[in-house]
């Protein structure tokens, strides 16, 4: 190739300082050799690396071999089209920024290209100055693509199934029908639940799951928000449709077509709204507020409460069909004072999440802490074990966490834990002990899923002690079960 310059990787000593661009590597396309190597050596004055092809066939050997950053690419090349070239780069690297050179700058010319997923094309005769712009904001826009992929690809790690904390048996019923569930065709799915128990967290979960994992997931909580308010950000509005409304805007339901909707706290949405959702379900469309045009989509609606709907039914607020709707598949949350083998895989959890949002470097937990954190009772549930842990890692001096950097109701005010000091009152009417005993002993089984050493460690007891008092109670399986 007489005096062209062959890439070696690397940038020429005399480059400028060309911060992120001197690691792009850009590959040059064209069966002109002047053309290569001019567009080489401006790309590398530039700040760049360079690569060389004259034909589709080295193209494709030095995509195989090692992805660039960026292909500057000549449409029209000896053994074939640079649009073969362009296809397989999409195939191996859908956001691999192409930029293509033509000497036919014909409108339809340009559309096969964009069509065919090319950033840009650049007409033949070009200037040098436009061939730099375009590389510049192609690769800036690469850069972007990348970022965006890496936090989605972080966001999906965070909601996956697997990353739910399920060590205890309830949880891990939850996690193998969320599985069967996101794998399903079912468009509705409630869950139930006191508040902070995750519903959200399972929601995303079932989104992320499915098949529809690349679409939309919006959610919404349905006491954000006054009920004209919540309608227009449901369904959408047209321009005019009142006052405010100065242009067209479309809902959360629109804008999730293919993915899917989490309405959290649905127990609270109001009669008028809760007719709407119910058309949606059945008809899958809607009307925008002010609208006359009927607009169908295809979403999976995951509804989420703490309250009783059965009792919201009878008391009549809330429609009974809607709800029969909504309950097509069930999926109750248990509380975190029922699931406590999860309380210490959650703690530590939050542990290394707020390690790295607050920069500490703490090492674990004293060894009281993990009683005290099972001993209480959790009204709060996992959100209020995540805000103590935040808190705990805040204030915290030392190299662990200990008992000093729990919130007080949680130690207990005299250090005991928050279940000490008379949590328990005996009644002015007095009690039957075996009684009592009895019913902690189930409670304690039952939170456990029958493992009698981890009731027993829930009780203060050994395995034998909570062994004699099945015996003594006669506490069989069809007791647990209905206690």
């Amino acid at each position: 190739m007489g005096n062209t310059p062959q890439s070696n990787g690397k940038s020429p000593s005399n480059q400028p300082d060309a911060g992120s661009s001197s690691q792009s590597r850009i590959l040059v396309v064209d069966d002109d050799r002047l053309i290569r190597w001019s567009l080489c050596r401006e790309l590398q004055d530039a700040g760049y690396a360079t690569e060389q092809a004259g034909t589709v066939a080295e193209a494709l050997a030095q995509l195989a071999n090692e992805l660039p950053d960026l292909v500057l690419l000549d449409y029209a090349l000896p053994d074939g089209s640079g649009v073969e070239v362009l296809r397989q780069a999409r195939k191996l690297a859908p956001d691999l920024p192409v930029l293509m050179i033509t000497a036919h700058a014909s409108i339809h010319g340009a559309v096969e290209v964009i069509k065919e997923g090319a950033y840009d094309y650049v007409a033949k005769p070009f200037e040098m100055d436009a061939i730099r712009l375009k590389v510049t904001r192609a690769l800036e826009t690469g850069h972007l693509r990348e970022e965006v992929a890496r936090h989605r690809e972080g966001a999906l790690r965070e909601a996956a199934i697997e990353n739910l904390v399920a060590s205890s048996p309830g949880m891990r019923e939850i996690t193998r029908m969320l599985g069967r569930i996101a794998q399903s065709e079912a468009t509705t799915i409630l869950l139930l639940g006191e508040s902070g128990v995750g519903k959200d967290m399972v929601a995303r979960a079932l989104h992320f799951a499915g098949p529809a994992w690349k679409k939309p997931f919006t959610n919404i909580t349905c006491t954000a928000l006054p009920e004209t308010l919540l309608e227009s950000e449901l369904f959408g509005h047209e321009k005019g449709a009142f006052t405010d409304a100065r242009s067209l805007k479309k809902g959360l339901f629109e804008l999730a077509d293919g993915g899917s909707v989490f309405l959290d706290e649905i127990g609270d949405l109001s009669p008028g709204l809760q007719g709407k959702l119910l058309r949606v379900l059945e008809e899958k469309s809607f009307r925008r507020v002010g609208g006359t045009r009927d607009i169908r989509v295809s979403v999976r609606i995951i509804a989420a409460t703490n309250k009783d709907l059965a009792e919201e039914v009878r008391a009549g607020r809330f429609r009974s069909d809607l709800y029969f709707r909504l309950r097509v598949i069930p999926l109750e949350i248990p509380p975190l004072r029922e699931r406590v083998e999860d309380i210490m895989p959650l703690a530590e959890s939050f542990l290394r999440h707020f390690n790295r949002e607050f920069h500490k470097s703490l090492t674990g937990f004293d060894p009281a802490v993990a009683k005290l954190l099972h001993a209480y009772a959790w009204p709060g549930n996992v959100r209020e074990l995540r805000n103590a842990i935040e808190r705990a890692v805040l204030l915290a001096d030392g190299q662990s966490l200990g008992v000093g950097d729990l919130p007080k109701e949680i130690c207990g005010e005299d250090g005991r834990g928050g279940q000490g000091n008379g949590a328990f009152r005996l009644p002015a009417s007095g009690l039957v002990l075996d009684d009592l005993v009895r019913d902690l002993v189930v409670q304690a089984l039952r939170r456990a899923g029958g493992n009698r050493t981890r009731a027993a460690a829930l009780l203060g007891l050994n395995r034998d002690q909570v062994r004699y008092r099945i015996e003594k109670f006669d506490l069989n399986d069809e007791v647990l079960q209905s206690s």
